[in-house]
């Protein structure tokens, strides 16, 4: 039998929701899954068609005038390889942030590039706080295209609103902390106050 992925169960889970095209799907991926799963995009087209040879999907097809569509559903079989897979513990969080190794490092360059970095950071944090407030504002007005999910919505949805925020927080205290630096090399940095300190941050004890 073929290994199931996580995107494998991604899908799955979205199929468990409602019926889909593969269009719908990835276009609800980038609604729901890309902030924390950004890999199922890429398979998208893909991934359906094994949950079908092994029994886990149907698919469906049909046209939408002469362009020909596929539909997926999920099976019995396949709700219950999602409730075996939803009874395991999920994985720990594994960050890939490029940016951070380039501040891990930035006594290799110069003040200018590190600034740059941060304002980047706080760039793409300003970013992700407008999609928060868009997304929060119609959850608060309609309940969303699945108001009756709402609960478990929520969860995630303040999940990456703090982490918006938190990057916010933090790209913006380091910025201030360096501007006061000379240089990012020995003798030219100083360690910003409190910075050893469990709980503190740019956001005081917590």
């Amino acid at each position: 039998m073929e290994a199931l992925t996580t995107t494998s169960y991604a899908i799955l889970a979205l199929l468990s929701v409602k019926p889909w095209t593969t269009y719908e799907l990835a276009r609800q991926m980038e609604r729901s899954l890309r902030s924390f799963w950004p890999s199922a995009e890429s398979v998208v087209y893909e991934e359906p068609k094994k949950l079908v040879r092994l029994g886990l999907a149907s698919a469906t097809k049909g046209s939408t005038g002469r362009r020909p569509r596929t539909t997926y559903a999920i099976t019995p079989a396949g709700r219950r390889a999602l409730e075996r897979w939803l009874d395991q513990p999920g994985a720990a969080p594994k960050l890939e942030f490029e940016a951070m190794i380039q501040i891990a490092f930035a006594d290799a360059g110069t003040k200018d590039q590190l600034l740059r970095t941060l304002r980047a950071i706080r760039g793409y944090a300003d970013e992700q706080q407008d999609v928060a407030r868009v997304r929060v504002a119609e959850y608060a007005e309609s309940g969303g295209p699945f108001p009756d999910r709402l609960a478990v919505i929520a969860l995630t949805a303040k999940f990456f609103s703090e982490y918006a925020d938190l990057l916010a927080r933090w790209s913006a205290w380091a910025e201030a902390e360096v501007k006061g630096w000379e240089g990012t090399g020995p003798g030219q940095a100083t360690v910003p106050a409190g910075a050893w300190e469990p709980g503190s941050g740019p956001a005081g004890p917590r």
